[in-house]
């Protein structure tokens, strides 16, 4: 198939002011595709967009990416906003401190690096050392590292790194006497760590892909390896497989004292299985703990021959179980702590004692129970945020990460018999906090259904319904959006904007049952939801429609795209990142067989394929002159998650679609992928671009 990319010259053909220009974008040929579903032919005239190594497409991206670099280039604060977000996030950052055989290793960016790099200490007030900069492994940043793993005599750490932000990762290994490289790289494991067993580790990985189809052909056989320090790849060994489910994911993880190794199966519910093999027995056969996906179960810690469990099943809010290893299926498990009006959100055992965490109203609250499942007190923490903890099961030393929306990651070192918190690592960022505010709202859905929302803004601003918003949601896949700090949105609020974060039916922040009433047949309710924030905002004077942007990411991108087409007169711009818009064939790429759990296919059946039709952003764009928002569309070459498809046909449509005259642009970033390792310049690049282009089109200006 010939495919005609055309550019003309002129990007400003209506009037002197940017805003009131019409754009004229490339124009992307259509071909004839059409697909059959239960009868209804389904046209797809940018198939060929599908096919992101052709240079038909390369022509098209270049083409793409030129109109919206001129239209952003003209944004007269765009600089001067790109130097706020550098000086803001210009400070030293520092990880928790995770203590192995004695010593500590932490994380820390200087300020401006493209990747944090990893130091280790003999004691907490002892001199910190570099063990591992993953800016050394790439000129530009785009190497990143995706995790590390010791090993349990202390002797080893597995290090696991991603390139240009690909799901694809590659697994090292050093000597942390002489911090030399001594094995590596173990090639195309995903979604995958290293789980040690003596001198060698348990990793996922597939079968090498075709070339020139890494990013985007179907991921199948999903494989357990065990690979010996010394040995080449070819060597390693496959410890489990089911040939049978060719589509689904299998991730290990070893018990701390190496005799229990756990197999987590996943990819066809909306929980996983769970295995257990015992490592003290040759030949000991693999055995199936559960067989239901539609729950969680996930071990804790091996505690003697007792094994401790976090798990939704019969419990939409999840609750601690206990096994023994010599009897440890499902039927034998006994309840611990059971569950209780909030969402049990993470445990683990540290110092002898379960620390369980809590979600109450989108918020974490910490508590401290001994191992017979009675509480002990809870961990007060600064305010309402999220928190995560650091520590062993032997060791009495903790320290917890705290963090909300106006107070940046901060380390505390906690005593749990005096049940106390001390300071340890504070930053220091270019803001006072003292300056801001949030609160949280509950307002309710169309089916009446209430629904909380966070509040940040400037204290003092006054509600006259004329102050610019920042919308963001996500609602899908279990997922719960907490209190986080981002420098990202301080001058977006440093100008008189209010960031929202809505909690919507489809994320984890209330149980599974909450969960549950957003995917599927069910998935309006997500739509609903923040239609129904973006009205009350309106309505309770906060904003107006002129001043109000939506923005997601991934599954979120998906709920962008889809409230745009329901609702385009609520909102003046829309940013759907990396989005799932093609609703009737996400399946078919990379991993997105997986997310049927939450969406369901367009091959299940005739209900699901109307109902999938029915609000698939791309199939859904108006074009009968109906004004649609200004929208930026976000993308990667390397994102083999959400491939760059999905957006790349969306936007297509939407430019050739009559919805108005406000811009329709596609920003796609070269060597990134879905969000995941991005080196800190391409990170503020992007951010600057995204908030010059809603304060531009809401008429803001940087003060």
């Amino acid at each position: 198939m010939k495919v005609r990319i055309i550019l003309l010259s002129s990007m400003m053909i209506l009037g002197a002011c940017q805003l009131k220009t019409k754009l004229v974008y490339p124009a992307a040929e259509k071909d004839n595709t059409v697909d059959n579903y239960f009868g209804t032919e389904v046209p797809d005239p940018y198939r060929w967009l599908e096919n992101d190594t052709s240079q038909a497409t390369a022509a098209w991206v270049e083409a793409e990416n030129k109109v919206t670099n001129e239209y952003l280039a003209k944004i007269p604060f765009r600089e001067q906003l790109k130097q706020r977000l550098t000086d803001l996030v210009n400070y030293e950052r520092i990880g928790i401190p995770q203590k192995k055989k004695g010593k500590y290793y932490f994380s820390k960016n200087n300020g401006l690096q493209n990747q944090s790099v990893l130091y280790v200490k003999n004691s907490l007030d002892g001199e910190a050392t570099v063990l591992l900069d993953p800016n050394t492994l790439s000129d530009d940043g785009t190497v990143a590292l995706s995790g590390v793993s010791f090993s349990n005599d202390g002797k080893y750490m597995a290090y696991i790194v991603s390139r240009s932000g690909s799901d694809w990762r590659e697994i090292y290994v050093i000597d942390l006497a002489t911090r030399k490289l001594l094995d590596g790289p173990v090639l195309w494991s995903k979604f995958s760590g290293a789980s040690w067993k003596g001198d060698g580790f348990y990793y996922s990985a597939y079968d090498a892909p075709v070339a020139g189809k890494e990013f985007s052909n179907v991921n199948e056989n999903h494989k357990i390896y065990y690979h010996k320090l010394g040995d080449p790849q070819s060597k390693d060994v496959l410890a489990f497989q089911n040939q049978e489910e060719p589509k689904r994911f299998y991730t290990t993880e070893v018990s701390e004292d190496e005799r229990v190794l756990f197999i987590f199966e996943s990819g066809a519910g909306s929980g996983y299985n769970l295995f257990l093999k015992d490592l003290t027995k040759a030949n000991a056969p693999v055995i199936a703990l559960t067989n239901d996906m539609e729950y969680s179960y996930y071990p804790i810690e091996v505690i003697g021959n007792k094994i401790y469990f976090i798990t939704n099943y019969q419990s939409p809010k999840y609750r601690i179980m206990t096994a023994d290893i010599a009897s440890p299926k499902l039927s034998e498990w006994k309840e611990l702590v059971p569950e209780n009006e909030s969402v049990l959100s993470n445990a683990q055992i540290i110092g002898g004692r379960l620390i369980l965490t809590y979600d109450k109203d989108a918020s974490n609250h910490a508590y401290v129970f001994g191992l017979d499942g009675k509480q002990l007190h809870e961990i007060t923490l600064p305010a309402l945020g999220s928190v995560g903890f650091s520590g062993d099961k032997d060791d009495k030393e903790t320290f917890y990460s705290f963090t909300s929306f106006t107070y940046p990651s901060t380390i505390f070192k906690y005593d749990m018999d005096k049940n106390v918190s001390e300071l340890y690592l504070a930053p220091k960022v270019a803001f006072n906090p003292e300056d801001y505010v949030t609160e949280q709202v509950f307002y309710p859905s169309k089916d009446g259904t209430k629904i909380p929302m966070f509040l940040t803004c400037k204290k003092g601003l006054k509600k006259d319904g004329n102050n610019p918003v920042f919308l963001y949601g996500y609602g899908g896949f279990n997922v719960s959006l907490n209190p986080g700090f981002s420098t990202g949105r301080l001058p977006f609020l440093e100008n008189g904007g209010i960031y929202a974060q809505a909690n919507l039916r489809g994320g984890g922040e209330y149980g599974e049952d909450w969960h549950q009433a957003g995917t599927k047949l069910n998935k309006q309710n997500v739509f609903d939801d923040f239609i129904a924030a973006a009205e009350y905002l309106i309505q309770e004077k906060y904003t107006n429609k002129g001043k109000l942007s939506v923005v997601g990411g991934s599954n979120g991108g998906l709920l962008v795209g889809a409230v745009v087409n329901q609702r385009p007169d609520l909102f003046k711009v829309a940013i759907p990142e990396v989005g799932v818009m093609d609703m009737l064939r996400y399946h078919i790429f990379t991993i997105g067989w997986n997310w049927a759990s939450d969406y369901g296919t367009s091959a299940d059946n005739e209900e699901m394929f109307r109902y999938l039709h029915a609000y698939s952003p791309i199939h859904n764009i108006k074009n009968d002159g109906t004004p649609y928002p200004a929208i930026l569309v976000t993308t990667a070459d390397h994102d083999d998650r959400v491939v760059p498809a999905h957006s790349f046909k969306y936007i297509a449509t939407l430019q050739a679609s009559d919805t108005g005259d406000a811009a329709k642009l596609v920003r796609i970033e070269t060597k990134a992928g879905h969000g995941g390792g991005k080196p800190l310049a391409k990170q503020i690049e992007e951010t600057a671009d995204i908030y010059a282009f809603i304060m531009y089109n809401m008429g803001m200006k940087m003060r």
